[in-house]
């Protein structure tokens, strides 16, 4: 549908058709109440229900609101204006507020287009006012604002349950504000991402998914997928282990869907760096690089540049306990100093469950958020940036991994303990086992220094001989990829069997050797180094 006439003036002729054309629209769609039609008028904003009668002279008063883009409450589909919408890259007036509100509700119509009685259950929730008379907020917008707060500091739901009731006597009565969490959650529940969980084996050998989504038993250890009673009889539906996958796409697209978020996504390239310093990730040497190897993705300054960080952690906050969890988290470094490390932009895109860190088969895991990447490295069509109020393809494109020392020989396949610690240096690392200290010492540290430094000559200040040798050569991203390229890959760690290791059940005569290395999969490295 022509949307042109709602950015036109109210006294042509051309507004007084479109005017006409959009009452008439409502008036023949079977699923709109003809005399209770949302008003999508400035200063209604969809809030509040007319007659078809009154919202043509709100639209004539107040004019239609410039940042409905989607006509979701009057029967158009959420993406039947790819084509028509205005490509005007700047925006035009201040309706921040306003497009938060649209946004929520987008939000929710993302996730019931299948279900629409599920969508307009949502939208008569929302719509009530907090209590008869109020004009502030609607039970909607109090659920979420207070619902931030408790996230914001913290409290617990016993906490915020409480908080509520107390808020429930201090409003007039006949109020609409839920008194329990549970309540909460299920209003709130609509505006929720979708996530999935994939069951996983518990030796970390596969997910079930793809060819092994019918699957019993682990193909590779032979385990079983559910979980056993005392008595070894399986729960049948309760799996050993679960993989919680939240998806980054829709979470993406929710971000420039956001009027303020949309526009701060692009400060990397409307901002001018200082030489030769380094304030923000944009004047990394590697950012520059994806620019200069890549003009068509740094030619549109909307692409992502994002970090993966992974650690494991301990969810009981008790330091007796053995329990590691690990959260993959992604940063988008697209935004301004003061926002691209707040918790609010640092998303959680995977959990793997404990009780044991997944070790070098965490690529096992890895391996569906790498697809996603992959994806978004080809583009995601239909991406709506609410700041330039037109449909864009989005890309993004992984800078590297955040992480501790051991954490790092997992993402990457290097060894990080024992003679061979350094990435650096590999086999030319300078080690030394303490007899009486039990430690490694690593040393050898003057080949650095330029090759007549002073230092390389003394002998008795370090460990009696000078030092002749030269540095060793980092590998490049192109060396390290055929490296693990020649590693055949065992997935699944060691299983003990009555004193006696072996790799699982289908290789009981599998004999370790220098290329039968258990480094899990090289998917996940190979996609770094690729990109």
């Amino acid at each position: 549908m022509d949307k042109s006439w709602i950015h036109s003036d109210r006294r042509s002729k051309q507004y007084e058709e479109g005017v006409e054309l959009f009452i008439r629209g409502c008036l023949e769609n079977p699923h709109i109440d003809p005399n209770l039609i949302h008003c999508p008028c400035c200063k209604c904003k969809n809030l509040k229900k007319r007659p078809a009668k009154s919202i043509r002279e709100h639209l004539y008063f107040h004019g239609f609101s410039q940042n409905y883009v989607n006509w979701i409450w009057h029967g158009e589909s959420a993406e039947s204006d790819k084509v028509n919408w205005s490509k005007n890259k700047e925006p035009i007036g201040n309706y921040h507020g306003h497009f938060e509100t649209t946004n929520m509700y987008e939000a929710a119509y993302d996730n019931y287009t299948e279900n629409p009685e599920a969508f307009m259950e949502f939208l008569e929730e929302a719509e009530k006012p907090l209590y008869n008379g109020c004009k502030c907020y609607t039970k909607l917008s109090a659920i979420v604002k207070l619902y931030n707060t408790k996230a914001k500091h913290g409290m617990s739901d016993a906490l915020f349950s409480d908080l509520l009731m107390d808020f429930g006597d201090m409003i007039p009565d006949n109020h609409n504000l839920p008194t329990k969490m549970y309540d909460v959650k299920k209003t709130s529940s609509c505006l929720a991402l979708s996530h999935e969980k994939i069951h996983a084996c518990s030796n970390d050998c596969i997910l079930y998914r793809k060819q092994y989504k019918d699957c019993v038993n682990c193909p590779k250890c032979g385990l079983s997928r559910w979980k056993l009673t005392k008595k070894n009889v399986e729960k049948k539906g309760v799996p050993t282990k679960v993989l919680r996958y939240f998806p980054p796409i829709p979470r993406f697209k929710r971000m420039f869907k956001s009027l303020h978020t949309s526009k701060n996504l692009t400060w990397h390239a409307e901002t001018t760096g200082v030489p030769d310093q380094l304030r923000h990730p944009a004047d990394s040497p590697s950012w520059k690089l994806v620019d200069h190897m890549w003009p068509d993705f740094e030619s549109e300054p909307r692409n992502l540049h994002l970090a993966l960080a992974a650690d494991g952690i301990n969810p009981y906050s008790n330091l007796s306990s053995r329990y590691s969890c690990w959260p993959i988290m992604l940063v988008t470094y697209n935004l301004p100093l003061n926002m691209c490390m707040k918790r609010k932009y640092i998303m959680v895109t995977m959990l793997i469950s404990g009780p044991k860190q997944p070790g070098n088969n965490i690529d096992v895991y890895l391996d569906v958020l790498v697809e996603d990447l992959k994806r978004l490295w080809d583009g995601v069509d239909g991406v709506y940036d609410a700041y330039r109020r037109q449909f864009f393809t989005l890309k993004a494109v992984l800078l590297w991994t955040i992480n501790d020392f051991p954490a790092y020989g997992n993402l990457s396949g290097c060894t990080t303990h024992g003679y061979y610690a350094c990435p650096v240096c590999k086999e030319d690392t300078y080690a030394k086992h303490l007899e009486n200290g039990k430690k490694m010492s690593f040393v050898g540290h003057r080949r650095f220094l330029p090759r007549f430094h002073p230092y390389r000559r003394q002998m008795k200040e370090f460990d009696g001989m000078e030092e002749h040798g030269e540095s060793s050569t980092p590998l490049s991203g192109v060396a390290l990829f055929d490296k693990l390229s020649d590693i055949r890959c065992v997935f699944g760690k060691k299983i003990i069997v009555k004193g006696k290791k072996r790799e699982n059940a289908k290789d009981n005569n599998l004999e370790d050797s220098k290329e039968e290395k258990d480094f899990g999969s090289t998917d996940f490295r190979k996609c770094i180094v690729s990109m």
